[in-house]
């Protein structure tokens, strides 16, 4: 189910420093997301989403950037997709990503944007364009294994389709690279699956690698996915109660060799364990091409 909202405001200043991805705003033109990934924190009840799967589109959302961008003083990264997929399906047909991307081009804002769909490249042109400021997309790739993807993501497109959009904006010089998070415990954190995400994105042309291995559990967000875990993974469940308890923070029991072994990959592959942030020097040496 979709349905119209209106937002007071649409940007929303990031507590500094950010460590990530260099983010100064965030952005959600949706609340909830069609990818139904089912161990995503975004179900958590602090945030104060009733129902996930309704689609909350904030039809006013573009006429409140036009106005916010025009009264930053300050240049920053824009920061796409903390609470959603900004390219789940029905940014198809409302185009609310790509027209935000107009926008942004056009008052000279740098963005990062985190997804799990190849849609992004419908966008191509207007990142190449923001490109000239700085433009970076991270895809976040948990597994390779299609079919386990299909479990744990069901309605988000296959980890082949995202790397096949990481080497059509590598091609096109758009910084590119995985959020390989989170890779959940029990079923992910293992050598051949760190592997494999690591040789995958390094052939496919990711500039880098951002790792975390394990995942965040709270209220909300647990239920649902111990939920899911008792459908698709019979077991697996009392693995995480007896491992974690209530804990937030699930570490994988793994993640010193696992850390170890994907150093080593990156190292062997010349690929970056960071992101290289937007700055004001970054800037002026894009705007030399």
């Amino acid at each position: 189910m979709i349905k119209e909202i209106y937002a007071k405001v649409i940007l929303s200043h990031v507590k500094q420093p950010e460590p990530w991805f260099g983010l100064k705003y965030n952005m959600n033109l949706y609340r909830g997301c069609q990818h139904q990934c089912i161990y995503c924190d975004s179900r958590s009840t602090c945030y104060q989403i009733e129902n996930f799967k309704e689609i909350l589109v904030k039809v006013n959302a573009i006429e409140l950037l036009v106005d916010e961008l025009s009264r930053k003083r300050v240049k920053g990264t824009i920061g796409f997709g903390s609470m959603n997929d900004p390219y789940m399906p029905v940014e198809r047909k409302l185009n609310m990503t790509g027209r935000a991307l107009e926008v942004i081009a056009r008052f000279g804002f740098p963005v990062h944007i985190i997804t799990k769909s190849d849609l992004v490249l419908k966008d191509l042109e207007v990142l190449k364009d923001i490109g000239r400021v700085y433009s970076a997309v991270s895809f976040t790739i948990t597994t390779t294994d299609e079919e386990l993807a299909k479990k744990v993501e069901p309605g988000a497109p296959a980890p082949s389709k995202r790397l096949e959009a990481i080497r059509t904006l590598s091609e096109n010089g758009i910084l590119t690279g995985v959020t390989m998070m989170p890779i959940l415990p029990f079923l992910e954190d293992n050598e051949e699956n760190i592997s494999q995400i690591v040789i995958q994105a390094k052939e496919a042309g990711a500039s880098y690698i951002i790792p975390v291995f394990g995942m965040s559990l709270r209220s909300g967000s647990r239920d649902y996915y111990y939920e899911k875990l008792d459908q698709a993974f019979p077991g697996v469940r009392r693995k995480y109660e007896q491992q974690y308890g209530l804990q937030y923070q699930c570490p994988s029991i793994r993640w010193m060799e696992l850390q170890e072994l994907f150093l080593e990959l990156c190292d062997r592959l010349n690929i970056a364990t960071k992101i290289t942030p937007y700055t004001r020097e970054l800037a002026s040496q894009m705007k030399l091409f």
